[in-house]
């Protein structure tokens, strides 16, 4: 499916609403030790945002294994982004299925809580790819 410029940026906006909201989510969950929740939210905030920046691209994914996969291929291999993010999705996604389908596991607060911070800056550092890309298109077109 092609989609317009408009499209696109209205699309990408809304994954990157959704990640903000689904991050925020994160602090009432912990202050409840709701530690799989918050698990599977610090997950999806990640996943939204890494859909943003792939939708902005133009790369189309339909699951979350292709979302997985296009992000390693377009932003870590390629240097764009550092491995370490792409260390931290892997994780995420490990700890977010092993939380909601396995009933023996428990997500360790500790392991949790490590990995906030550096989804913040992964959330904020792909605001910053796609805005970067807005403005050059912004320029490209007033040429």
């Amino acid at each position: 499916m092609s989609l317009t410029n408009e499209e696109r940026s209205t699309l990408v906006g809304l994954e990157l609403k959704k990640a903000r909201e689904t991050f925020e989510e994160i602090g009432i969950l912990t202050a409840a030790n709701r530690w799989s929740g918050a698990a599977n939210r610090l997950y999806y905030a990640v996943f939204h945002a890494v859909n943003a920046l792939l939708i902005n691209d133009g790369h189309p994914v339909n699951t979350h294994s292709g979302s997985h996969a296009m992000f390693h291929l377009h932003y870590i291999k390629t240097g764009i982004l550092p491995t370490e993010f792409g260390r931290l999705y892997n994780q995420l996604q490990t700890m977010r299925e092993e939380g909601d389908y396995n009933c023996a596991y428990e997500v360790e607060p500790e392991e949790l809580i490590l990995r906030i911070e550096p989804a913040r800056q992964l959330i904020e550092k792909v605001e910053e790819l796609v805005k970067d890309k807005e403005r050059v298109f912004q320029r490209s077109s007033n040429h």
